[in-house]
């Protein structure tokens, strides 16, 4: 009776069993703390937040005259306005706004006089043409969430962030050990019977691929002792063992004994071809698996369940494998009792995707090198005969999987925590956050642009929030009205109060320099609504048309010293460390549209809004009230 491998376990279940094992055990990626600059590439352990804010002083946008926006009042075409050297200065794009100055004109809209003077034909907004404090990442911002690869863009958020080091995911080390009498190292001139050894190469680029290092050890003879004495050392050494060849049925194929003496053997033996002969198994947390010497077998084994361990260690998400139709140009025959990967070479012919099957050999490497894709013959199928149409796996996809959740509407901090978690619960998901203002949200819920909104508007008739433009602006329904939190909103001012401002008329006072939000945002209109309660002229508030995009850059502003006081929610200016004048309790809710409301994206969503830990994270906070979050408000 022939060799029969001790199992021939499906390999979906091979790969699932294998992980749930290792995980038993503790497997799991290692953090290290890198310089930002050497980060490229690498995966976040945690959340990055910004230290400084970006810019972090109030600079000049444009080159010209810095100068008080009050002196240029007045100025037009026919009325222009003459400024004296003591009235302005000269700088350039970049460069510090001086003490005293709150607007920058643009050098060809100035003239200069023989006098030194300048005119001007047109006044100055205050602010114009100036980067506010923080314009583009404020001090406190999440700049990446835990689990995201960093592109060379986050680095740069990151420097100007003030982050010169981060926690990132170890990169596994995976050793890989060659091992034969018939293997050698590369050479131009081996001899009838040498095998050259580059299984190591190709596994070593392969690995590296994945975001992982590669150790290739010193190539090992057919003798037990000398195998497991360096399957030994790997196993110390390494986060990963590969030990290359001795898996099939020879006299001299002893890589199931080794393993098994070292730790324990899972499966020796998977339903797949190429690559049937793999062993799973492991020395403690560290893996250990027995890869057939056949190249294509090998390079299938570790893509089908080595990948899968490097990407639980690094917390990524597994590419998304792309297929597409395509009909076979010649019949493919495959045994019932496995699971078959055929390459093939793809072309489009008068319109149809063709496939042609290329050498099934598992010894045949270059064949990986030529092939445009592989079909995959499930376990139980004879095969396929010419002209079927077929699914092919493409090696080069024709698309990215898109799985992002968006968000669109009112700004708060929670947004970016929420985001946070979601990736960290479902490294699938992704959130994306614009911040437009409630109504810019409900506009793009009823565009279809996005899965969710915040919004917070006050009714100022009855002081309910949300429901009444939800039944304005979605008479016919076809959105859901789901329950977050109460946030207080009130004055944010500098810390100690030292302009002692004691409630919201205060803004109107002489001196003091307000900083607004965009108009559309809910928090403008609570503003417009209490001014008009308090019958306050905006146009006498200072800055009144001064505005900012989020709570944050709020408080950056008065933090910095720009500003006096402006309307904002207590987590922004607990994160600032600035005094807070509680004016009201809000309704910040979300938006869902009945198209997103059954996607897992929102489904995840909900889950974490009701979650303990969205609770604590909240309280830690500061400002808020949660009754009811996730559930659905009736309108």
């Amino acid at each position: 009776m022939g060799f029969e491998y001790l199992t021939n376990v499906p390999l979906t279940q091979a790969r699932e069993d294998y992980l749930a094992l290792l995980r038993e055990n503790g497997f799991c990626g290692k953090i290290e703390r890198i310089p930002v600059f050497e980060s490229c590439g690498r995966v976040t352990a945690r959340a990055v937040y910004a230290h400084i804010c970006a810019p972090h002083y109030a600079a000049s946008a444009m080159d010209g005259v810095a100068v008080t926006a009050k002196d240029t009042f007045g100025a037009t075409e026919t009325t222009p306005v003459k400024l004296q050297p003591g009235q302005f200065i000269v700088l350039d794009t970049g460069d510090p706004i001086p003490e005293g100055c709150d607007a920058v004109i643009m050098v060809e809209d100035i003239v200069k006089n023989e006098d030194g003077s300048i005119t001007i034909h047109a006044a100055a907004a205050p602010w114009q043409h100036i980067r506010q404090i923080g314009e583009d990442i404020c001090a406190g911002e999440m700049i990446l969430p835990s689990n995201m690869t960093v592109s060379p863009a986050a680095i740069g958020a990151m420097i100007a962030g003030g982050v010169l080091e981060i926690e990132v995911i170890r990169k596994p080390i995976v050793g890989i050990i060659p091992t034969g009498d018939e293997i050698i190292p590369p050479c131009t001139d081996p001899k009838p019977g040498d095998i050259l050894e580059f299984n190591g190469a190709i596994f070593s680029a392969m690995v590296k691929s994945w975001g992982a290092e590669a150790r290739v050890y010193p190539i090992v003879p057919d003798k037990f002792d000398k195998i497991k004495e360096m399957a030994a050392k790997a196993a110390s050494e390494c986060d990963m063992v590969l030990l290359n060849a001795g898996s099939s049925a020879g006299r001299e194929d002893y890589s199931a004994q080794v393993i098994r003496e070292l730790g324990q053997v899972l499966y020796h033996g998977i339903a797949i071809k190429p690559g049937k002969p793999a062993i799973l198994g492991c020395k403690g947390n560290v893996p250990i698996l027995g890869v057939p010497g056949y190249p294509v077998s090998g390079i299938i084994v570790i893509e089908q369940l080595l990948k899968p361990l490097v990407d639980c260690w690094l917390g990524v998400p597994a590419a998304a494998a792309q297929y597409a139709k395509a009909t076979l140009t010649r019949p493919v025959v495959s045994g019932l009792k496995y699971q078959e990967f055929v390459r093939t070479r793809m072309g489009c012919v008068d319109g149809r995707l063709m496939a042609s099957p290329l050498s099934r050999g598992s010894g045949v490497v270059s064949s990986f090198m030529k092939a445009d894709g592989i079909l995959e013959v499930p376990q139980g199928l004879e095969g396929y005969e010419a002209g079927a149409e077929v699914n092919v796996r493409l090696l080069s996809p024709m698309e990215k999987l898109q799985n992002t959740l968006v968000v669109i509407g009112s700004h708060d901090p929670l947004l970016d925590e929420l985001a946070d978690m979601l990736h960290l619960e479902n490294p699938d998901l992704y959130m994306s956050s614009s911040h437009v203002g409630s109504m810019g949200g409900i506009m793009a819920i009823r565009r279809g642009e996005a899965h969710a909104a915040g919004c917070h508007l006050l009714d100022t008739t009855d002081g309910s929030y949300n429901r009444s433009f939800i039944k304005k602006y979605f008479p016919k329904g076809g959105v859901h009205l789901v329950s977050c939190v109460g946030r207080q909103q009130g004055l944010m001012v500098a810390k100690g109060n030292p302009l002692n401002i004691q409630k919201f008329s205060d803004i109107a006072r002489n001196g003091i320099r307000y900083v607004n939000r965009q108009n559309g945002s809910g928090t403008r209109i609570l503003t417009d609504y209490l001014c008009k309660q308090e019958k306050l002229d905006t146009a006498s508030i200072y800055g009144y048309d001064r505005e900012e995009l989020t709570h944050t850059s709020v408080a950056a502003q008065i933090a910095s010293s720009s500003a006096d006081a402006g309307m904002g929610i207590y987590s922004a200016a607990k994160l600032y460390d600035l005094d807070f004048i509680p004016i009201c309790i809000e309704e910040y809710d979300l938006i869902i549209p009945d198209h997103a409301w059954d996607t897992p994206m929102v489904g995840q969503l909900l889950s974490i809004l009701k979650s303990d830990a969205f609770r604590e994270k909240l309280l830690r906070l500061g400002g808020y009230t949660l009754e009811n979050p996730g559930e659905v408000i009736p309108i």
